[in-house]
C-alpha cells in the first residue's frame, strides 16, 4: 500500500487539485567584459578561495556562489562582493566559470 492509497483511505472524501507545476527558472547570469578575479588566501591558518569583481547584480552573484558550492560539495560564503569558498578550488573554479562564459584572472600563486 503507497502513501496516495493510505491517503484515501484516511481521507474519502478529499478530491486532489490538479495544480500546475511553476516551471523552475533557469537564470541566466549576466556575462561582463573584465575578468573575475580568482585569489587564493589562507585565513586563520586554513586555505580559502576568492572570487571578486563580479559586476552584475548581487542576486546573480549568490546564484554564481550557490552553484559553485553545490558543484563543489563544499562550504563558503557570499559576503562584500566577493565569494569565499573553503579550501584550495582555484583551477576548478576557473574552468567552471570559463565553461559558463566569463572571463577569470588567477591572482597569487
Amino acid at each position: 500500500m503507497d502513501l496516495q492509497d493510505q491517503l484515501k483511505n484516511l481521507f474519502p472524501d478529499h478530491v486532489p487539485a490538479n495544480e500546475p507545476e511553476l516551471p523552475t527558472e533557469d537564470k541566466t547570469l549576466w556575462i561582463q567584459a573584465e575578468p573575475m578575479i580568482c585569489k587564493f588566501e589562507k585565513r586563520k591558518g586554513k586555505p580559502t578561495t576568492i572570487i571578486e569583481g563580479y559586476t552584475g547584480t548581487d542576486e546573480d552573484f549568490k546564484l554564481l556562489a550557490k552553484e559553485l558550492k553545490t558543484k563543489l560539495s563544499v562550504g563558503g560564503t557570499f559576503k562584500d562582493d566577493s565569494i569565499i569558498i573553503q579550501g584550495d578550488y582555484r583551477d576548478k573554479i576557473m574552468e567552471m566559470l570559463k565553461n559558463k562564459g566569463f572571463k577569470v584572472k588567477r591572482v597569487g600563486g
